[in-house]
């Protein structure tokens, strides 16, 4: 098995506003920036973050590496053969360290989990649970979620998209660095089945409404809150993080948004 280091893709980090919940901002097109000294920058689905891969998730490299990582190609992925089964596929765009993920996944065992992040210390860590807990239907791509959705997963094929807590790029200059934008969510919602769901969630409110006006505009999309505001209950399936749970103490709010493909 390869070092952590040698895995495609493996040296970014995912960003989000918070340790415990990342998601990470991913435009999948090549879209032009006028940022300075960077007249042809294109959002990525990270920003690179520093952190040490620890022994125990080296070590799940190794052991649960061979069996759960996907190495990126520029080629359709066979999902089943993936998996080893024909089941609902999610794409979750950045998970941290993964404790949300693993979450997930144990409490939707029927569903496939298809997960990119590339910040090794997540990886490590989300490989580790996956070991520790017995989880079978993760499998994780350390890429660019950009050029994954390009090139692996083919139109129309999945059941959900899940983007929590993705970097809030607070600064009004960085905003056009935000994973939700128009161009990205129609890409998204191009490789989403007729009825699959978009989940996204942020704990910054500025974010929180761009998201909603972005979703909104998009008419492919439909938005499964009754609410007048439009913020979905968070569904049972999304647990709080530790990072969550501290900011909701503090007072924060959480705005989830659960949009449906026509």
């Amino acid at each position: 098995m390869s070092s952590p280091s040698s895995l495609p893709g493996a040296p970014g980090a995912a960003s989000s506003s918070g340790a415990e919940a990342p998601v990470t901002p991913s435009a999948a097109t090549a879209v032009p920036s006028t940022d300075e000294g960077h007249p042809h920058r294109r959002l990525r689905s990270f920003v690179r973050r520093a952190g040490r891969t620890t022994t125990g998730q080296s070590k799940a490299f190794e052991q649960w590496g061979p069996q759960f990582l996907l190495p990126f190609r520029e080629a359709r992925l066979d999902v089943d053969a993936a998996f080893g089964r024909h089941a609902p596929t999610v794409l979750e765009i950045g998970f941290g360290m993964g404790e949300a993920t693993a979450h997930i996944a144990r409490v939707r065992p029927d569903d496939n989990f298809l997960c990119c992040e590339v910040h090794e210390p997540g990886v490590g860590a989300l490989l580790k649970r996956i070991g520790e807990q017995d989880i079978r239907n993760i499998r994780i791509c350390a890429h660019d979620a950009v050029e994954v959705l390009q090139h692996m997963i083919a139109p129309q094929s999945l059941a959900g998209i899940h983007i929590f807590f993705p970097d809030p790029w607070h600064k009004k200059r960085h905003h056009k660095r935000r994973l939700i934008q128009p161009p990205f969510v129609r890409q998204l919602v191009e490789h989403l089945a007729p009825g699959g769901y978009l989940h996204c969630a942020t704990d910054w409110q500025p974010y929180a409404e761009q998201m909603l006006q972005v979703l909104r505009a998009e008419p492919l999309l439909a938005n499964t809150s009754g609410s007048p505001e439009g913020w979905a209950p968070k569904p049972d399936y999304r647990p709080l993080t530790k990072f969550e749970n501290r900011g909701l103490r503090l007072g924060h709010g959480v705005w989830d948004l659960v949009f449906r493909r026509a």
